[in-house]
């Protein structure tokens, strides 16, 4: 009990960069998702191919290596790019934390857009085209007529996605990010109590994920009062 005590202070602070992460990684996924759902769902060839190619590419590959890649290529890119303004830089490279928050949204972001995609076609054909009677412009449709009703439909399997996010914030200590599970590492090098220090980190992660489902589970609640009030 005394070691937990003792680190109780510096898990908080780990913990609180997992909860910036995963924020971060939150509004990449939902703009990346939105995004890559409305270009499948577009009458361009082309548009359609770009996020066809991303979703196979980040869902096919591993997250660990998904991570390194954006970790070392960004850097790499970034050094090469300001070299082309000041050839004495030697290297530049970007925060661990940008570049996992970053990573992850990329990898759960390629899950989001075949869930929004197919939310989108959930969308009862008949309201779209009574907003288009209304004289309700494209962009006004979007907003008020398919993006509340996809989102409901989208909620169920939206949630897992971030609970999904959540649990892969523990990979990011790889590249160098002081967050939890980086000082789970460093506390059992010094109290050599590995047990304890890693139950700690998943005694952090239940209470997120709790809160998560918990949430989720609310508005699914709220959102199932509005589809009933339809029916």
């Amino acid at each position: 009990m005394e070691i937990v005590l003792d680190w109780v202070e510096a898990f908080a602070i780990g913990a609180w960069v997992v909860l910036e992460i995963f924020f971060v990684g939150l509004l990449l996924t939902v703009a990346i998702g939105l995004l890559g759902a409305s270009a499948k769902l577009s009458n361009s060839r082309v548009l359609r191919w770009i996020p066809g190619v991303y979703t196979t590419v980040f869902r096919g590959t591993p997250e660990v290596l998904v991570l390194l890649i954006v970790y070392f290529g960004s850097a790499l890119s970034l050094t090469a790019f300001v070299q082309l303004f000041d050839p004495e830089i030697k290297f530049v490279d970007i925060p661990p934390f940008w570049a996992g928050s970053i990573a992850l949204g990329l990898i759960v972001g390629a899950y989001a857009t075949e869930t929004f995609r197919g939310a989108f076609q959930g969308v009862d054909r008949g309201q779209i085209e009574a907003g288009r009677a209304l004289g309700l412009s494209s962009w006004q449709i979007f907003r008020y007529v398919r993006l509340p009703q996809m989102w409901r439909l989208a909620l169920p399997t939206f949630g897992n996605h971030m609970l999904s996010l959540m649990k892969d914030t523990a990979l990011v200590s790889i590249i160098g990010l002081e967050e939890i599970m980086y000082t789970a590492k460093i506390g059992t090098s010094v109290t050599r109590e590995p047990f304890v220090m890693y139950a700690m980190v998943g005694v952090v992660y239940l209470l997120f994920t709790n809160v998560i489902s918990l949430l989720v589970a609310r508005l699914e609640r709220h959102a199932g009062r509005y589809a009933a009030t339809r029916a």
